[in-house]
């Protein structure tokens, strides 16, 4: 089947997964001013758990779907957008421009099957598990381990082509949530770290805990009066309990091998 390829779309960054490594990466570069777009298969492995636990925070442990809900709320909140779709290959821009083109089969929200988009970004975080077959036109260093194939990466995320980047089990971390979320984390903040963004603390802190000792607030902080600290913390109860308030409404997953269903979703 031939394919069509439509106009490009532009961003920052772009990262390619929508697990927990690459949601948490959006996060952290969305909420710094970083246009992000996150493309994924809607496919998270993670969904196949029947029960997350070892999640700080969550001393019973929480229902993988909604955790990945929760996260990928977060990361629209921050202002990342996401598209549904498989990246097929990056390159570097043809045009002379220090950027890349990355090019997604489309898969339902991105488009029609035999559509192929076309995004023009500045940075790569390679954030799948476990493919990284659309890096090979960069010549990005991997390492095969059996079935698996790993992106060899720096103690900070980055790879040896420089504004790439990977993130999680992707670079042969740990398998597991928090893991993949404390590097998605770290990468993130390392692209902010090398893009043209003044540095990015992202804290909020109660009113003059800076401007009281003569100190302005730095980039990505915000001081918070007692008004609005009481407003937030009853805002982040209320959608606490909206988030837990009942079952998870989609089937449990299981390996797609398993079941007559592409998404090994299990009849409940």
């Amino acid at each position: 089947m031939s394919t069509r390829e439509t106009d490009s779309e532009t961003a920052d960054v772009l990262i390619v997964g929508g697990g927990v490594a690459g949601l948490t990466a959006a996060t952290f570069t969305a909420r710094a001013g970083l246009d992000t777009i996150v493309v994924d298969t809607d496919e998270s492995i993670l969904a196949r758990n029947a029960h997350l636990e070892n999640v700080p925070g969550f001393p019973g442990g929480i229902n993988s779907r909604r955790f990945l809900d929760l996260l990928a709320e977060q990361a629209d909140e921050s202002g990342a957008r996401r598209e549904t779709g498989r990246v097929t290959d990056v390159e570097r821009s043809d045009d002379g421009a220090d950027a890349f083109d990355v090019r997604a089969v489309g898969d339902g929200a991105v488009g029609d099957s035999d559509e192929t988009r076309v995004f023009r970004t500045d940075a790569v975080v390679a954030a799948s598990w476990s493919d990284a077959s659309y890096l090979d036109g960069l010549g990005v260093e991997t390492r095969d381990a059996g079935s698996k194939t790993y992106v060899v990466v720096d103690e900070l995320g980055r790879t040896d082509v420089e504004g790439v980047y990977a993130a999680g089990r992707l670079t042969e971390k740990y398998h597991q949530a928090v893991v993949a979320a404390g590097h998605g984390a770290e990468v993130g903040l390392t692209v902010v770290h090398d893009s043209e963004v003044p540095y990015y603390h992202d804290w909020v802190t109660p009113e003059g805990y800076f401007t009281d000792r003569g100190r302005e607030v730095p980039p990505g902080c915000e001081e918070i009066d007692a008004e609005e600290r009481e407003r937030r913390d009853a805002a982040s109860r209320e959608r606490t309990r909206e988030a837990f308030d009942g079952p998870h409404p989609e089937p449990q997953r299981t390996h797609p091998s398993l079941v007559d269903d592409e998404l090994g979703r299990l009849d409940e």
